[in-house]
């Protein structure tokens, strides 16, 4: 073979396999795509099961159980930890107090300060609410080993920074549709 013929077929090669990372890459990214819609239809679906059964929305599940984790938590930390505008979660915050599940008392070292609480009704409630992920999801989470756990998190953590997820600032009056936080009793 002569050098001309063999360094055709070396820039062939490489033509090809540009190509084929390309057509490789695009794959890859629609793959991506239909995991995540496939993620988000089964969340959706499961929070408006869960809706049916409960009454409740999953956001105002998602604030109770940050109440029942820290019982006279403020406003601002609720809506931090799960990602909410303040705005939502006082909109949360009225429709439960109105049905008699949260209390709220002001601090008595700054009234501009609410605490918040479950009420036993509230209590009894969440309690019989079902978890915010599918029972199957955690059982199979659960089986997983801890480095396969943090892993899972690690990289849907990361996901959701490529997105830009992260910097996103929450929106209000959002449907939140999946986030659990483990009862504390159970922990």
């Amino acid at each position: 073979m002569s050098g001309q013929s063999q360094k055709s077929e070396i820039e062939e090669q490489d033509v090809n396999h540009d190509q084929k990372k390309a057509i490789t890459t695009e794959d890859t990214y629609l793959e991506v795509l239909s995991a995540l819609r496939k993620v988000i239809h089964a969340i959706d679906l499961y929070s408006k099961k869960i809706s049916r059964e409960t009454g409740l929305t999953a956001p105002q599940l998602l604030v109770m159980r940050a109440i029942h984790q820290n019982d006279s938590v403020m406003v601002k930390q609720i809506a931090d930890f799960i990602n909410l505008s303040a705005a939502t979660v006082v909109s949360i915050l009225d429709r439960l107090e109105l049905r008699g599940f949260i209390e709220r008392e002001r601090s008595k070292s700054d009234k501009r300060k609410l605490k918040l609480h479950l009420t036993s009704e509230g209590r009894k409630v969440l309690k019989a609410a079902p978890q915010l992920l599918q029972k199957h999801f955690i059982e199979r989470y659960n089986k997983l080993s801890t480095s396969k756990q943090i892993d899972m998190v690690t990289t849907i953590n990361q996901i959701a920074g490529m997105m830009d997820a992260n910097q996103i600032n929450p929106p209000a009056l959002v449907e939140l549709t999946s986030f659990s936080l483990e009862d504390k009793d159970e922990a």
